[in-house]
């Protein structure tokens, strides 16, 4: 049955990678219209377009949501582990997965809310420099990161359920997807390091 549920993992692995590039996009894009506002704001010939605090600060929700969103399949949210080593192994593994089948369910409100939310106080305005732009789009960011952590938890909680049955060691799904030269170089580099530090053990 896993061998089978692992073949979806490439799915996962590819909508992560175009959540990775739209956050990149984003943040370049906040970047460049940031830099046009200041310069406007010295540079005579410069424009400084009225509307770009609130593209700003919509760009920014997306990318702070998505970017979350993200840190699920890498595990990377903060967490307190101060405890972990007293624990035993299997009932730390019931915790996380108890932990995140409460961030699913949060994420689950998150898309319900959310879209509650866009589809009627945020249909009903416009932005402020822009009136011809529904302010949908600055509620939207919530429940697209909540269909989006919704995928990464389902395949987080799937990996919890798999280490416990198999007894196996947990990894975040981004994690396992480690870059092998990188690995290598990191090799190389710890012995080198150990090499050297025997050299100058020898000399003392």
């Amino acid at each position: 049955m896993f061998d089978k549920l692992d073949k979806i993992k490439p799915v996962y692995d590819w909508v992560y990678k175009v959540i990775l590039v739209v956050c990149k996009l984003l943040l370049i894009a906040d970047i460049l219209i940031t830099t046009l506002s200041v310069l406007g704001r010295y540079v005579p010939f410069i424009p400084d377009p009225s509307w770009s605090e609130e593209v700003v600060l919509t760009l920014m929700s997306y990318m702070a949501v998505l970017s979350a969103a993200l840190a699920i399949r890498r595990g990377a949210h903060i967490k307190m582990t101060a405890f972990d080593r007293y624990l035993p192994k299997g009932a730390l593994k019931v915790l996380d997965l108890l932990a995140d089948l409460m961030v699913l369910a949060f994420a689950v409100i998150m898309l319900v809310v959310g879209t509650d939310y866009a589809s009627t106080i945020g249909s009903k305005g416009t932005y402020v420099s822009m009136p011809s732009v529904s302010r949908i789009w600055m509620y939207l960011p919530v429940p697209v990161a909540g269909a989006a952590m919704i995928l990464f938890e389902l395949e987080t909680i799937y990996a919890h359920i798999k280490s416990i049955v198999l007894k196996t060691e947990y990894m975040a799904g981004a994690v396992e997807d480690k870059n092998d030269e990188v690995n290598e170089a990191l090799k190389k580099a710890a012995q080198e390091d150990a090499r050297r530090a025997g050299k100058d053990g020898d000399k003392k």
